[in-house]
């Protein structure tokens, strides 16, 4: 009987041994994913390029890093922002939300019925700004944004051959593309509105942004691309990394290793 009782007592103790472990590893877990929700929600955010129309700047493949706490982060499911660290400036590429009705863009606050999808381009305009984009350029008020070519081309995906200039907006100096056989887009003059700003693709002239379909409300914007983590020139699906050829493939002549930790500006 002293044995039975010993033999009980040990299971009992190792049963509540293993209990104890269950419910560590658990609650370490829930905390892992906790904080990396937080992160998420509060710090940075992952990005990735789907279009040219950042083009050069941004590749079709690259990954971003969105800093979500330097405008002040969103509160999660609803539209309050905590105090930033400063508003959003003059040539910030951006991460915002946007509403889509099929092919057609919207602003996401004034058509909150639509489906929500992501856009980067970058600020050209802020409120109060006057801004008019002319066969000769973007002016943003009453002056004209100096835009000066380099003598360089660049190749997008379609095979076309874009001139590249070297555009200075306010304290920014960044490339963008202009394609000799097309006009652009043309805007005639409007003054942004307070709390909302005007964006543009750098890929001027491939670019559906503000001059389309309006301006963005600082409530839908995520925060600015800071950083790029990772850049590889894949579009295919998640069912295609299940194959070892893919991925042998991608790191020895897609991924972009250059690119990895460029600083964006």
């Amino acid at each position: 009987m002293a044995r039975e009782r010993a033999s009980a007592r040990e299971t009992a103790a190792s049963g509540e041994a293993a209990r104890a472990g269950f419910f560590e590893q658990t609650g370490t877990l829930i905390l892992a994913v906790a904080i990396a929700l937080a992160i998420r929600a509060f710090v940075i955010e992952p990005f990735r390029i789907p279009s040219g129309s950042m083009l050069p700047t941004l590749l079709i493949g690259d990954h971003l890093f969105v800093n979500k706490f330097l405008y002040g982060p969103q509160i999660p499911f609803t539209d309050q922002r905590l105090p930033g660290i400063r508003d959003p400036e003059r040539g910030d590429i951006i991460v915002f939300t946007v509403a889509r009705q099929g092919a057609r863009i919207h602003p996401a606050d004034r058509r909150p019925e639509l489906p929500r999808e992501e856009f980067v381009k970058r600020i050209v305009a802020l409120p109060g700004d006057v801004v008019e984009v002319r066969p000769e350029g973007l002016f943003v008020n009453g002056e004209r944004v100096p835009a000066e070519p380099t003598g360089e081309t660049f190749a997008d995906e379609a095979g076309r051959a874009l001139r590249v200039l070297e555009e200075h907006l306010g304290d920014r100096r960044h490339q963008i593309l202009d394609d000799p056989d097309r006009s652009g887009i043309l805007r005639s003059p409007v003054r942004v509105e307070p709390g909302r700003y005007f964006v543009m693709g750098d890929n001027r002239d491939h670019s559906n942004d503000s001059r389309v379909w309006g301006t963005v409300a600082l409530e839908d914007i995520k925060g600015p691309a800071f950083v790029i983590y990772w850049s590889w020139n894949y579009n295919g699906g998640w069912l295609e990394l299940l194959n070892p050829v893919t991925w042998l493939r991608l790191l020895t002549r897609e991924t972009r290793w250059g690119r990895i930790g460029h600083l964006l500006e």
